[in-house]
This record gives C-alpha cells, sequence and structure tokens, in this order.
C-alpha cells in the first residue's frame, strides 16, 4: 500500500509540473493574442506528436515527451521570415512594453500558480512557521523523564509546569527571564538551562502578559553538539511548537501575500549559492552522502513528492509545488538566452540604445543580430544541459529522500 501511494504521489507531482509548464506556456499565448500578435502553434512537451487540433489560426497539441512546451509567435526576431500579411501582426514589430509582457507572461504565471497554491495551503493545511516563531501549539498534562516516554500517561507527582502557569496555545513566547526571544529554537536553548520559577513574557491577543513558570529539571536525551546524543538534566515546561498557521480565507490573502515575499528571497538566495553547490552534486554521484541542500532535478522533486505522499505530509508536498513555480519563474527571468530573461533583456537594450540615439539627433538602430549571440547562447544551452544530466544522474543514483 505504502509503495502504491509513493508511486502515486510521483505521478501527482510530476502532473502538477506538467500543468505548470503548460500554464506558462498559456501565459505567452494569451498575452500574445491579446496584443494582436499571431501565435501559429500552442504544443505542451517535445518529440513526436501524439494528438492536435486547430482553432483559428491556431495548432494545439501534445508532444510524447512531457518535459516543456512552446508557444510558437509569428516574427519572434527581425531575422525570421515573415509573410507580408502578417508583418504587422509579427512580434518584432509590436512596442517594446508589449514585447516585454509576453516575454515575462510566462514567469509571471508560475507567480500567480504559486501565490494560488501557497492561498490554498493557507486555508486547508496551514503555512509553514517558517521564520520558527516560538508559538505554542499545545500545552501538555505535564514532563516526564525520557525513561517513562514523553507522550506516556502523567506520573503521579509529575509536573504541569506550563499547564499550572497558566500557558496558552497560540501564546507567542517574547521574553525569558529578561532575555528577549525571538525563535522557537533560542526558547528551547534558554529554557533547557534553567531551574526553579521563571519569568515568562508572552504575546496572547496582541496583549503582552508576564507568567511565572516553575521549570523543573528533567532527564532527556539531548544533541551532544557532536552528532551524537547524550542523557542529561534539563528544563522542561511541557509546551509544543506551532508548526503550521491556518488562516481565514480574509486572513489568508495577506498571510500568503508575506509567505510569497519569502519565498521569493529564499529563490533567490537558493540561485545565488547554485554554482557552489555543484561540487557537492558531483561528490554525491560518486557515492558520497548526498547533502539536503544540493539541486535537484524534476526527477528528483517527484520522487520527493511520492515521499511525502507516502508519510501524509500533504503540506509539504504542496508547499514543494509552490516552491518549484517560484523558482522556475524567477530562474526563467534571468538574462540570459535562450531564456525568456535574456530576450528581454535584448529588447531592453534596443530600447535604450534607441532613445540614446534620438538624443544625439540619429535613427533607431538596426535590430540585435541573434546570430552574433548564438556562440554565448550555446554557452548557457551546455551548461544548463550538463547541469540537468548531473543532478538527474544523482537523483536516481543518490536521491535526497524524506527520513
Amino acid at each position: 500500500m505504502n509503495t502504491f501511494i509513493n508511486i502515486l504521489g510521483v505521478l501527482l507531482f510530476a502532473t502538477g509540473i506538467a500543468v505548470s509548464i503548460a500554464l506558462h506556456e498559456f501565459g505567452h499565448l494569451l498575452t500574445a493574442k491579446a496584443f494582436g500578435m499571431k501565435v501559429t502553434r500552442y504544443f505542451i512537451g517535445f518529440g513526436p506528436k501524439l494528438f492536435s487540433f486547430r482553432k483559428g489560426e491556431t495548432e494545439y497539441g501534445l508532444k510524447a515527451i512531457p518535459a516543456g512546451g512552446f508557444c510558437e509567435i509569428t516574427g519572434m526576431t527581425a531575422l525570421d521570415e515573415v509573410h507580408p500579411d502578417d508583418r504587422k501582426r509579427a512580434f518584432y514589430n509590436q512596442k517594446v512594453w508589449k514585447r516585454v509582457v509576453v516575454l515575462a507572461a510566462g514567469s509571471i504565471t508560475h507567480f500567480i500558480v504559486g501565490f494560488i497554491i501557497l492561498l490554498f495551503l493557507a486555508m486547508s493545511l496551514g503555512l509553514p512557521n517558517n521564520k520558527d516563531l516560538p508559538v505554542l501549539a499545545e500545552i501538555t498534562p505535564c514532563v516526564q523523564d525520557h525513561t517513562v516516554g514523553l507522550t506516556a500517561p502523567c506520573q503521579p507527582g509529575a509536573p504541569a509546569p506550563a499547564k499550572d502557569a497558566g500557558l496558552q496555545p497560540g501564546d507567542e513566547v517574547t521574553a525569558i527571564a529578561g532575555k528577549p526571544i525571538s525563535t522557537w529554537s533560542e526558547m528551547l536553548k534558554v529554557t533547557r538551562d534553567l531551574s526553579g520559577p521563571t519569568e515568562f513574557k508572552v504575546l496572547r491577543g496582541g496583549k503582552e502578559q508576564t507568567l511565572t513558570v516553575n521549570v523543573p529539571q528533567v532527564t532527556r536525551e539531548v544533541l551532544d553538539g557532536k552528532g551524537g546524543r547524550e542523557v542529561k538534566e534539563v528544563g522542561a515546561i511541557g509546551v509544543t511548537w506551532q508548526q503550521n498557521f491556518e488562516y481565514s480565507p480574509l486572513a489568508a490573502v495577506p498571510a500568503s501575500i508575506a509567505f510569497t515575499g519569502d519565498m521569493f528571497v529564499n529563490t533567490w538566495k537558493g540561485l545565488m549559492r547554485f554554482p557552489e553547490r555543484i561540487p557537492a552534486v558531483v561528490k554525491a554521484i560518486g557515492g558520497g552522502e548526498r547533502d539536503l541542500d544540493t539541486p535537484i532535478s524534476v526527477v528528483g522533486a517527484s520522487r520527493l513528492g511520492g515521499d511525502a505522499a507516502e508519510r501524509g505530509l500533504w503540506a509539504f508536498f504542496i508547499l514543494m509545488l509552490a516552491g518549484l513555480n517560484f523558482f522556475v519563474g524567477v530562474f526563467n527571468l534571468l538574462p540570459l538566452l535562450p531564456l525568456d530573461g535574456g530576450h528581454i533583456a535584448v529588447n531592453l537594450y534596443e530600447r535604450v540604445r534607441d532613445w540614446l540615439r534620438k538624443l544625439r539627433g540619429k535613427p533607431a538602430g538596426a535590430p540585435v543580430n541573434y546570430m552574433r549571440l548564438l556562440p554565448l547562447t550555446y554557452v548557457v544551452i551546455f551548461i544548463g544541459g550538463a547541469i540537468t544530466l548531473l543532478t538527474v544522474t544523482a537523483d536516481i543514483v543518490n536521491p535526497i529522500r524524506l527520513q
């Protein structure tokens, strides 16, 4: 049964990727048609054609390899041959701002899809506590030694510090013993060194309250800082961490917007660190331990989706789909050919160049000769292909798996 759910999760995630690709190309299609450009073909996938149909001047279809797609717009560059009847509708004859909108529409579609996914997640399973806020999820009836079992029925006389002090689910701890607290990790570290009555400040309903918690010392298994575990006396108050925040439909919108902003920042940081993580992928292929922070391919992401489904981690599954859309959207805007961002850069360059020439009393310059940019384009394609091959290989021979 678990294997079936895993396979189902892989297929569902792969389907989500295919839908995202289809919507990306649909963004180009929709904006191009809205501006009166001629779109001749809209296909999902590559390779042999499985089927197609024609509606108006556009052929719509599906190809055998579901690894991309394309939207063919007449006259993408001045080098393209265009029938005289179609010249007014050719892409290169449109205003620059229209060209930029059409080129950016694919990435914008990814951003919209990612936001909608986050909005759905906020209203259903909840958005992750990605800032590690020290918000309490549950107040346990007591705290006990690890030998008894943390979830075992309370033994007679077992202390209940959080419950007795009046802490409540939803409280956000802001200070302990006068020390400001901003994360759950800080709270754990400070609490473990405590013993006896201690002042806790919490935010409850937007108002700060001060409570006194009588912190007991109990025996627990903790990390020893060397990758192992040790048994020692630590302070514990009997609370659990709020891992996800669920929102009403009204509150979900600003929460999803804020979370989207965080994902944009993290995506950009990840892209900036991308080159330095490639050696770890090569090492993993050779049998080294696979670093969880290494880049993964669509294959690896789909396998993680299968693992998440098997373990019932649907919030993680959905969050990965949102993250994938943000990553593809941002990556596609990089100013490198053949990415959309590269074409945007060329069009903006022509606009700025012609504006400067006009100031100097000169006519507009000739369109950029894409043939001269082919060597750079081939370099980008070669590097991208090599990285894809490396990540796919690593995801087959040494995949990242959920523990």
